[in-house]
């Protein structure tokens, strides 16, 4: 039985650590991973976490030095990449995840908009009736963000915001942001113990 196999698209939308941590436990779960990051994902990427990938002559090199592994199952492929293999329904993969999902590229996969890999990666989704998660970080919300959110959520996708609970008494930023991520692999499937459940005292 192969790996199974993600999307996973980082944005311009504060809170990179999302999608970066989302890869590292993909990766740890035996799937492969392909990787995409806007221009303004790259932006973000060097001021919140220190990381100028976007002028480096491989990202995929630095996407494996991040991750520690020769990664044979991770991949990247540039947003005007349109002969990547995720932008045809004929090689989809089982799950697509952008983390942290800007209101732009939110409201462009909402309009059908494919202008980049990550757009048309997601109407490939979307057209194929396969899962795909958004998780937006912004704040406030205005109506037209909402009604792009309530029009995607009625197609099948998953709107999972960047929201922790404090149920489970965080004790670091890593607590915060593992309750996001374990929600998203709750959402597709992939089992983990980023944090403690309901009811579960353990």
């Amino acid at each position: 039985m192969s790996a199974r196999h993600f999307a996973l698209a980082i944005t311009g939308a504060s809170g990179a650590i999302y999608g970066l941590r989302l890869g590292e436990e993909l990766l740890r779960s035996g799937a492969r991973v392909s990787m995409l990051i806007t221009a303004a994902g790259f932006a973000v990427l060097k001021e919140e976490r220190g990381l100028d990938w976007a002028g480096a002559a491989s990202v995929l090199d630095e996407l494996r030095g991040y991750y520690r592994c020769d990664c044979a199952g991770l991949d990247y492929y540039a947003e005007d990449d349109f002969f990547s293999p995720i932008a045809s329904g004929s090689s989809a993969p089982d799950a697509m995840i952008v983390a942290p999902c800007s209101m732009g590229t939110l409201s462009r996969i909402s309009s059908g908009n494919s202008g980049n890999l990550l757009e048309r990666s997601a109407d490939v989704m979307l057209k194929e009736g396969r899962p795909l998660v958004l998780v937006p970080r912004e704040t406030p919300l205005n109506a037209i963000h909402l009604e792009h959110m309530l029009a995607l959520a009625r197609l099948g996708v998953r709107i999972v915001p960047a929201m922790p609970a404090f149920y489970q008494h965080p004790e670091s930023l890593d607590d915060l942001v593992n309750f996001v991520v374990g929600k998203v692999l709750d959402n597709i499937g992939v089992e983990h113990s980023l944090f403690r459940r309901w009811g579960n005292q353990c």
